[in-house]
């Protein structure tokens, strides 16, 4: 599955640390704080395409998926849900589904769903950006949601990663880089017009070495967080390898 927000070139080898720091097993951590942590970045991750999938598959409401989205990870949190996960058997987004599909039926049945999540906030969660990218994305061929889950999921990860960029960027105080990746990778390709790159530097008043210098360097450094990211929400190395091979067409 390639990137569903911008079109990257990519090498085929990427070398990323061997520390494995890796949510999904602290998800199970005995430390509280730690689990708590882990949570967090699990709802990050999965949320959104939690919550498309609940609003397609299931015909939830917008107020029922946002009610459905915040009860199921308060019950997993809660409920220790994913302590059963066994890597051996699944990747972890399939067995989220399966107990997300659970957890509806569930709910549904004893039409006693929990209220915004039972009082546990873990992350803050933008139903109406989500709602609206609902609306623009291309749901027609979604009749497997198995694939739309898988794609979702994709695009919640690449996401993220555009925001930390974005963030790591501001921070550093080199914003033409971000601006240069946003530009070029990521509105022309959603608009389908390319851009050259001698009519971007002329558009953001940088020399063509420049922009050729700044988009590479935001490249790598895009994927260095993909990757860190896909790292956290996998459980195995295995997993990653292969997610990263699918994804981005890398080994690493």
């Amino acid at each position: 599955m390639p990137c569903p927000d911008c079109d990257l070139v990519i090498g085929r080898h990427v070398s990323f640390p061997a520390t494995r720091h890796s949510v999904v097993l602290g998800a199970t951590s005995g430390d509280p704080d730690a689990r708590r942590r882990a949570f967090a970045t699990l709802v990050e991750a999965y949320w959104r395409p939690v919550y498309k999938y609940l609003r397609l598959k299931w015909h939830a409401s917008p107020e029922e998926a946002e009610d459905l989205t915040q009860g199921f990870f308060a019950r997993a949190f809660e409920k220790d849900f994913f302590g059963s996960y066994d890597s051996g058997k699944a990747r972890f987004r399939t067995f989220l589904r399966t107990c997300l599909d659970g957890f509806v039926a569930n709910e549904r049945k004893a039409a006693g769903r929990l209220k915004r999540g039972g009082g546990i906030q873990l992350v803050p969660l933008d139903f109406q950006t989500a709602e609206g990218e609902l609306r623009q994305h291309d749901v027609a061929v979604a009749a497997d949601m198995d694939e739309y889950f898988e794609r979702e999921w994709a695009r919640s990860l690449f996401s993220i990663a555009v925001e930390r960029l974005r963030a790591h960027y501001a921070a550093s105080g080199r914003g033409k880089y971000f601006e240069v990746f946003e530009r070029y990778d990521l509105e022309a390709s959603a608009s389908g017009e390319k851009v050259t790159y001698a009519e971007l530097a002329h558009q953001l008043r940088l020399n063509a070495t420049d922009v050729t210098n700044y988009l590479a360097a935001a490249r790598r450094q895009f994927r260095a967080l993909v990757l860190e990211q896909l790292r956290a929400v996998t459980a195995s190395d295995e997993e990653f390898r292969d997610e990263a091979r699918r994804l981005l067409g890398v080994d690493v």
